[in-house]
């Protein structure tokens, strides 16, 4: 019997280290003064910011979910991390934390070292719109646990936040602010391919109000941190408006004395939402998508006027005295 190697097991060292060449230069260009050393070491470094009284460490951790297999079949890999990004660190800033820096895990059935290199650029790509480093990551090849085509990605954010900024702040009377969604962003995608593909029998080059499906349906979630940090002092909550809508992921930011009053018609829903309506229940399309709103501000009324001219936030809702929910009106 001849030997065998794990090459032949279905594992690729060498294929690792090229993809791990391939990323060093995009990773680098995430790299700031408070990252200590470079790549490949056994675990990254990042020294603590100076500047905080009382810093209290954050983390978040998430993946693409079912929008990953879409990025797959259409062999289109430059986006999803953007995705990745935008999940971890946008729950980061919703409990005010500053996100510091991201790791990354990417699992495989076999080693595509392009696919895996594209991915990987727009892990960085999304870590430069999150002012975070990217500081480390892992590369799993793993035969028989993965389909050869099939990979799957799990990020890991870490952020600092003053430990007596940690609690929300909302008060009757504040008012709600909307910053759009650039899509669907990375919820509800089960759905999403049941409707479009099983249900409809869409193509991937079908349009929707002039665009292709898969780039609407790929178009990667926006990152709010610039947003965060330039409103900070003006926001009393901030929620992501990820899976469960708006109805489950706002009442996380109240007291149970307080509830919060949405007007459906003051949400700018965009097409996607307006064509999935036809064929989905409006309880359902508002309890899993965010229709349009990526994140929601609780602020004062004396600060709605500067942060909507600073930004393309515009009003919702409101909050007022009540049992703890959300009411759409």
């Amino acid at each position: 019997m001849g030997t065998i190697s794990y090459k032949d097991a279905g594992v690729d060292i060498d294929a690792g280290n090229t993809l791990v060449e391939r990323i060093k230069p995009f990773v680098k260009e995430t790299f700031n003064s408070n990252v200590v050393g470079g790549i490949g070491s056994f675990a990254g470094a990042f020294r603590m910011p100076k500047g905080y009284k009382k810093p209290v460490l954050l983390s978040a951790t998430d993946g693409v979910g079912t929008k990953l297999k879409l990025a797959i079949d259409a062999k289109k890999y430059d986006t999803v991390g953007i995705d990745l990004v935008a999940m971890c660190v946008n729950d980061l800033i919703c409990n005010f934390g500053e996100p510091l820096f991201f790791l990354d895990y990417y699992a495989t059935g076999k080693l595509d070292v392009d696919a895996a290199a594209a991915t990987v650029k727009g892990i960085a790509e999304g870590c430069k719109q999150a002012e975070c480093a990217l500081i480390g990551g892992e590369t799993a090849e793993m035969p028989g646990m993965y389909n050869e085509d099939d990979f799957d990605l799990a990020g890991f954010a870490v952020g600092v936040a003053e430990e007596d900024e940690l609690n929300p702040k909302v008060k009757d009377g504040d008012v709600l602010l909307a910053l759009p969604s650039s899509g669907i962003h990375s919820n509800g995608y089960s759905l999403v391919r049941k409707l479009f593909f099983d249900k409809l029998g869409m193509k991937f080059d079908d349009e929707i109000d002039g665009k292709k499906l898969i780039d609407i349906l790929l178009t990667p979630t926006r990152i709010y941190v610039k947003e965060f940090k330039k409103f900070k002092d003006k926001i009393n909550a901030l929620a992501h408006i990820t899976g469960g809508g708006i109805v489950e992921n706002l009442p996380r930011v109240l007291p149970d004395d307080l509830e919060a009053v949405v007007y459906k018609d003051k949400i700018k829903t965009l097409p996607i939402f307006d064509f999935m309506a036809k064929y989905v229940d409006e309880a359902e399309m508002y309890r899993t998508f965010n229709m349009g709103v990526g994140l929601v501000l609780a602020v004062d009324e004396d600060n709605v006027d500067y942060i909507i001219s600073n930004s393309d936030a515009y009003v919702i809702g409101k909050i007022q005295k009540g049992q703890k929910g959300v009411k759409l009106k």
